[in-house]
């Protein structure tokens, strides 16, 4: 299979889309609908040509071209990371065979399901981020954003690519339905619960892009191990383009905090609200919310469902190939600690098999940490006492064996009226998201960045911050 993406056709495809009539015809059947899609669910904000990343094959070198793109003229397609012929499936009960090119009956229907539902978080976050352009805090953060979105959008057709290709006339339909379904709609709302709330302020968005999409790093790093090999390779090159969202996540939240930090040494007080700054404590209650909701990304910590995917090959474990088991996990065990009816904490130990989310929940927790220890240490090295952390993964949870109890940020069970008292200490409420609202003005001149954030270090692609990188 040819590693170059062939841009002349299209739909940009390196998957020889132009010799399977039927298939191209499809998607092409389907492109109409995604591009009405996007004209009314897209970016609210009108531009001229966003310095956007295209890749031009799905190798290493791959990202090398960048240039201003009319966004709805961007060159979306359906890129899938080489083949390696020898491949053999790593884990399960089909572990040593070789990996699948086409779907097996008895996991048609799973199969499905799991590509339905990463499709689905896909055109989710454009939507949420629909309204973001009308306040971006500088035209490099413009040009991410409309980034963010049309990787988002080319990663749609990743698994619209999928569907038609490999499950007929119900992976159609479902690839319709992936359009029909609206982020926060009343009737028709995204699958996942993270992917209805709004993102409505930029401060939101670096937490998105560092928790959410964070998730979606981790939840393609086990689809990559699948047995199924299309769906492997689609989400390897994925995984190339999720790691610029966390990027912007990462390098988003750390300028927030540098610019808290000056404006707290400059006026000496951590009540910076009334110097155009956001204080430490509202970020750390950011950080609550926006962890917790990506937590229930995870799904149930005792899953047979994520236990039959794993035997049957379909999902595997984070870095699978890396781990010093049998890779099928009939007998070993884990520990799993959950909240007792009395306030206290009880361990219980079960088949590690039943405990996949757990699992693949701990290699993201511990990946988060990471972003904390950095914004620590912006704060440390302005000389300020104050740290930010991760809460306890049972606070302020939806799914799983927390999700009956209110847990407070360092984990101590407590009753109902404790909890809504301490509520506004540890969210967001709704003043909260008015004030840092009312920062959200739109910086659009080169060169010129909002008064809540610090300007990056370093441009895009070898270009100066001062760089016109969206046409208005």
């Amino acid at each position: 299979m040819p590693e170059k993406i062939d841009y002349d056709s299209k739909i940009p495809n390196n998957v020889s889309l132009a010799d399977d009539r039927r298939l191209q015809r499809a998607l092409e059947g389907w492109q109409p609908k995604f591009m009405n899609w996007w004209a009314e669910m897209g970016p609210t904000l009108e531009t001229h040509g966003v310095y956007l990343r295209t890749a031009v094959s799905v190798g290493r070198d791959g990202w090398a071209h960048f240039d201003h793109v009319n966004v709805p003229d961007y060159r979306w397609g359906i890129f899938l990371a080489e083949r390696d012929p020898d491949r053999t499936i790593a884990f399960g009960e089909h572990k040593g065979e070789p990996a699948w090119q086409q779907v097996p009956g008895e996991y048609r229907a799973d199969l499905q399901r799991l590509i339905v539902i990463q499709g689905d978080t896909e055109p989710a976050s454009v939507e949420q981020q629909k309204l973001l352009g009308l306040s971006a805090p500088s035209l490099y953060d413009l040009r991410n954003l409309f980034q963010v979105n049309v990787e988002e959008g080319r990663h749609l057709w990743a698994m619209v690519y999928l569907l038609h290709a490999y499950f007929g006339r119900e992976g159609r339909e479902e690839a319709e339905g992936l359009l029909h379904r609206n982020s926060g709609s009343p009737d028709t709302p995204r699958i996942l619960g993270a992917f209805n709330e709004e993102t409505a302020d930029w401060l939101a968005f670096y937490m998105f892009t560092y928790f959410t999409d964070r998730d979606g790093k981790y939840q393609l790093g086990t689809l990559k191990e699948s047995a199924f090999d299309p769906l492997s390779r689609t989400c390897e090159f994925m995984l190339k383009e999720e790691a610029h969202h966390m990027f912007v996540g990462t390098t988003g939240v750390d300028r927030v905090v540098q610019r808290s930090a000056e404006l707290i040494r400059e006026h000496d007080t951590m009540d910076i609200a009334a110097h155009g700054g956001i204080p430490l404590d509202l970020i750390q209650k950011y950080i609550n919310f926006h962890y917790t909701v990506s937590l229930d990304l995870f799904g149930s910590e005792t899953s047979t469902n994520a236990a039959n995917y794993y035997t049957a090959g379909l999902k595997g474990r984070w870095m699978e190939p890396r781990r010093k088991d049998d890779h099928q996990l009939t007998d070993d065990s884990a520990e799993l600690r959950r909240p007792r009816e009395d306030g206290t904490w009880e361990t219980d130990e079960l088949q590690k098999i039943l405990l996949l989310n757990l699992d693949l929940r701990g290699e993201y927790i511990a990946d988060c940490q990471t972003g904390v220890k950095r914004w620590n240490r912006i704060l440390e090295d302005a000389g300020i006492s104050f740290r930010l952390a991760l809460p306890h993964p049972g606070f302020n949870r939806q799914v799983g064996i927390n999700s009956g109890h209110h847990i407070t940020p360092d984990g101590t069970i407590v009753d109902e009226q404790t909890w809504q008292d301490g509520q506004k200490h540890w969210l967001p409420s709704s003043e909260d998201f008015a004030f840092v609202r009312s920062l959200m003005h739109p910086v659009y001149e080169r060169g010129k960045i909002a008064s809540w954030v610090a300007p990056p270090r370093q441009g895009i692609n070898g270009k100066p911050f001062d760089y016109e990188y969206v046409y208005l």
